[in-house]
Formats: C-alpha cells, sequence, structure tokens
C-alpha cells in the first residue's frame, strides 16, 4: 500500500526530519540520503565530463511538494527551484484539488518530430508526392539508425510533409519525421535519423537538404492534468467559496484573452513544471520552448490552462501541453540527484513523468490566481522573501524565524533592516 503524500506539518520538522521521511517514503540508501545532505553529488569531475570549460558545480535547493493524488495514487514532487513560496504553494493546492479526488491525467505515445527542409525544388507538389510514395522505404531507413530505441519497441511511425510556395529564399519542401521514442526524450534518436535520410530525401526529389533537426515543439506528445476543487474549500476570511471560484474563473478568462497577463500566468505555470523537470536531470529550456510556442498555436498568444465553474458550482481546471520527457539517457541517468527524484516520484514511464509534471503545473497555476484572485499575490510571497533577505543579511539557522518575524511585525522587509535586526540579536548575545 502506498503511503500518504498528505504529510501535515512537513515544513515544521527539521531538515533532517523531513530527508528522513522521503527516505523512508522512496527506500533511499545512505548513500542517495548523503547526495541530498549535500555531501556527495553531482562532482566537478562528473561536470566536467557533461559541459564544455567546467570548472565545478551550482547547487540550487530540492525541495519536496506533499498532497498530490494523482490517478489515484499518492505522490510526493521533487522540485529543484530558488523561488521562495513555490514549493509551499503548490503543496497547498494539491491539497484544495485533493478534497476533489485529486488530478486525473493522460497522456500520448511519445511521438517526436524530426524536421527535414528541402530546397532548391522546382515543383514542390511533385517532391511532396514522391517522399508520400516512399514513405515506407523512409521509415524502414530511419529505423535502421534506432539503436535500444527500435528495440524497445519505438522508432518511426509515419511520414508528413508540408510544403511553403513562397518565402524569401523560394519555395520549400518539410519533411516530418514522426518517431516513438519510448521513455527517451529522444533528440539524440531524431537527429541521427533525419540526419540519416537527408541523402535519401535529395536523391528522391533532386532537391538539397539544408536543416535536418528535431523540433521542440512536440505537439504529437502531449499531457493533459485535470481537477476539481469543491466550491467550500476556496472560502477565505474575507471571500465566500462561490464568490472565489467566480473570481478565479475570471481570472483565468483574462489570461485567455490578454497575451500580456497571460505572459505572466503561463510563467506561473512553468514554476511547477520546470522546478520538476530540473530535479529529474530533464531539458526545461526544451519543454519551455514547446509550452509557449503551443500557447500560441491560434495565432495569438494565450493561456496554457483552463479555468471553469461546473454545474455544482465547484471550480473545474484543465492543462495540456507537449511534454518530451525521459527517463533514461541524458541527465537523468548521470546526475545522482536526477535519479533521487525519479525515485522519490516513482515513476515507471516516461508518460508518467509527463502527467506528474503536468499536474504540478496545474497546481501552481491554481495556487497563484487563487492568491491574486483573493488576498493578494504578496501576503506569502513576502514572508518567504523575508526568509531569504535574513539568511542575506547574516542571520545564522537559528535566528532566521526570529528576523522575519519581527520584518513581518513592523512591515518592513527590506535587507536594510533585516541586517540591522540581526545586528541587534547578536548585540544580546
Amino acid at each position: 500500500m502506498t503511503p500518504s503524500s498528505r504529510l501535515s506539518g512537513f515544513y515544521k520538522r527539521t531538515l533532517q526530519e523531513r530527508r528522513q521521511t522521503i527516505g523512508d517514503w522512496a527506500t533511499l540508501t545512505p548513500e542517495e540520503l548523503q547526495v541530498l545532505e549535500g555531501g556527495s553529488g553531482l562532482s566537478a569531475e562528473q561536470a566536467d565530463h557533461m559541459v564544455e570549460n567546467a570548472i565545478g558545480t551550482y547547487a540550487l535547493p530540492l525541495g519536496i511538494a506533499t498532497n498530490f493524488t494523482i490517478n489515484g495514487t499518492d505522490r510526493l514532487i521533487p522540485m529543484v527551484v530558488e523561488e521562495p513560496s513555490v514549493v509551499a504553494a503548490v503543496s497547498n493546492a494539491a491539497r484544495l484539488f485533493r478534497e476533489g479526488g485529486g488530478f486525473t491525467t493522460s497522456s500520448d505515445e511519445p511521438i517526436m518530430i524530426g524536421q527535414i527542409q528541402v530546397l532548391d525544388l522546382t515543383d514542390l507538389e511533385a517532391a511532396k508526392q514522391v517522399i508520400l510514395d516512399n514513405k515506407a522505404l523512409l521509415m524502414a531507413e530511419a529505423d535502421k539508425v534506432g539503436g535500444s530505441i527500435v528495440k524497445h519497441g519505438g522508432g518511426a511511425r509515419d511520414i508528413e510533409v508540408r510544403t511553403f510556395e513562397s518565402t524569401s529564399i523560394g519555395k520549400m519542401l518539410v519533411i516530418h519525421l514522426l518517431y516513438d521514442t519510448r521513455d527517451a526524450m529522444g533528440a539524440n534518436a531524431i537527429n541521427t535519423a533525419v540526419e540519416h535520410l537527408a541523402p535519401h530525401v535529395e536523391s528522391l526529389t533532386g532537391g538539397r537538404v539544408n536543416l535536418r533537426i528535431l523540433s521542440n515543439l512536440s505537439d504529437q506528445r502531449k499531457a493533459k492534468a485535470s481537477g476539481m476543487i469543491p466550491a467550500a474549500q476556496l472560502a477565505t476570511e474575507t471571500i465566500s467559496g462561490a464568490e472565489a471560484v467566480d473570481a478565479i474563473v475570471e481570472a483565468g478568462v483574462f489570461a485567455e484573452v490578454d497575451p500580456y497577463r497571460a505572459t505572466t500566468h503561463n510563467k506561473g505555470i512553468m514554476n511547477g513544471i520546470d522546478a520538476v523537470i530540473i530535479a529529474t536531470g530533464n531539458d526545461w529550456r526544451a519543454i519551455e520552448a514547446g509550452a509557449h510556442a503551443y500557447a500560441a498555436r491560434n495565432g495569438q498568444y494565450s493561456s496554457m490552462s483552463r479555468w471553469w465553474k461546473d454545474e455544482d458550482g465547484n471550480l473545474r481546471g484543465s492543462l495540456e501541453l507537449p511534454m518530451a520527457l525521459g527517463t533514461v539517457g541524458g541527465a537523468t541517468r548521470v546526475h545522482p540527484a536526477a535519479g533521487i527524484a525519479l525515485k522519490i516520484l516513482g515513476t515507471k514511464s516516461a508518460r508518467e513523468l509527463a502527467e506528474i509534471s503536468l499536474a504540478v503545473g496545474l497546481a501552481q497555476n491554481l495556487a497563484a490566481i487563487k492568491a491574486l484572485a483573493t488576498d493578494g499575490i504578496q501576503r506569502g510571497h513576502m514572508r518567504m522573501h523575508a526568509r531569504q533577505l535574513a539568511v542575506a543579511a547574516g542571520a545564522s539557522h537559528e535566528m532566521v524565524n526570529s528576523v522575519v518575524q519581527a520584518m513581518l511585525k513592523e512591515g518592513n522587509i527590506r535587507l536594510e533592516r533585516a541586517k540591522a535586526i540581526v545586528a541587534e540579536l547578536d548585540a544580546k548575545h
């Protein structure tokens, strides 16, 4: 039986107690706990093999979001993020979704797109037809260089052709290789396949191939998350649950129609998604690019999520995005902490990881727009900001809470004031 992710008062426990709780949850070894403690992990020598001109490593906080129930299974979510309030906010939002039965998620097959740009053609339609007529041959060629992905059931699934009759460089044919990458993100496999196909395409069409590269708009590989929050759970000291539902829906529509609002709205969604992606060693830049492109797919940049009130007056939300993630290969298996993050999540596939990431994004979105539409965003955020200022002012671990409480009581959350309070406390000791 899976233990509950509803860890009440988790934030009140000591750092060591929290770490041990997660160790018990994921059956982490002493060596893996040592990685979380910072005593080991990604070494400078390992980093030297990962990037050019390496000089060392750079650490970021790894937190745990609690309260998630996804497709009936409880999950604890590792998140790597430096921004205050993100982990707390997403945990609280997950608790609200939990009251409505948790998140329901789904995902497409892991189909990635490789693009081949063909130029110097006189008859685009004839070139398009010859590619389509030889689709089986081209897919078989792509599978010849598929390696372990093909052995595990992946490989070429289809070929599509797009034509551009008039561009600033003349006529252009673009071939899409649709390729199942299984549990890999698949960039290397896709790029290898389209590079292998380039001379075959030139031979068939008589054209000249220029670029052959994957697309990060992986709209054949989407994930979706949705959930419901009972209206009563949204009530605050100043607003009823029904009023909160209406206010959140209104905030959601604002982001649907206005790109200026949508940009900030979507940034909040990506606060959650990126933190999971980074924790698991995946390429958050690729996910960001694809997500924002998908948000503009109808000709105007818009909200990634949708919020509405159901017939019972409860709040419902959904989120659908391209989500090309991997659980094998790349940094997911090189970075020690990434492997531990996957172990904590208990994911069995890249699709499952994508679905979990979308649930986190939807929860983060709810946390942000609920705060904006009810009490205002700064109330909780400034408390966490005060903690950062206290640390920056030189407060010891034991002193931080006292400095934070003093600044909040005064309503003066500034670095200069934090330094003065630290000096006052030091003088007393």
